[in-house]
């Protein structure tokens, strides 16, 4: 087993509005042998999953838009971002979490995902970690119009894209959100579509 070369010293609570910022102070063994103390923030907003829907007859994914505040202020004209559906697990399991924001977001009551891999997104300042999914979907698994829950205040576009154009949507930076990127990469590398 691995020794630990962190130890906390300090946790304080920054924020604690929509989620948890907390600044953390710490010692870290460097590799030199010295001990060193460093703060830093993190953001805690609990783990996630995220989904990509395909239909490999059809050679098309379903995919959502809806505004994001931070792309609208990082310079997003519209703030209008091109993803895949996603969600905060909220006490359950990656894979019921991610069969409730499927039907929720797009529609889609899907029954068999497939998990692909995990991944911290932003490691340098969040703590989440994104659980991967895929799932075969066609029009009979189509429920109703999707577009979110209201009361979560979520006003989501389902789009049905050809798998080819949205990797040129990638190319052109009509698609710039990193965990949507890299589903539709796997699809790519895995020759799935």
């Amino acid at each position: 087993m691995q020794e630990t070369n962190v130890s906390i010293e300090k946790t304080e609570i920054l924020s604690d509005n929509w989620y948890t910022l907390k600044k953390v102070t710490f010692n870290i063994k460097k590799q030199n042998g010295e001990t060193e103390s460093q703060s830093r923030e993190a953001y805690d907003r609990g783990n996630g999953a995220v989904i990509l829907l395909y239909n490999t007859d059809s050679k098309k994914v379903i995919l959502t838009r809806q505004f994001r505040l931070p792309t609208y202020i990082n310079g997003n004209s519209d703030g209008m971002l091109i993803e895949a559906c996603a969600g905060l697990l909220d006490n359950n399991n990656p894979e019921d979490c991610i069969k409730k924001e499927t039907e929720e977001e797009t529609g889609y009551k899907i029954s068999q995902v497939k998990k692909i891999f995990e991944a911290y997104m932003s490691p340098g300042s969040v703590t989440e970690i994104l659980y991967f999914f895929i799932a075969e979907y066609s029009d009979e698994m189509k429920i109703n119009e999707g577009g979110g829950l209201e009361e979560e205040g979520e006003n989501i576009e389902v789009l049905e894209l050809d798998f080819n154009e949205t990797l040129s949507m990638i190319d052109n930076g009509e698609i710039k959100d990193a965990k949507t990127i890299m589903l539709l990469q796997h699809l790519r590398l895995k020759n799935i579509l």
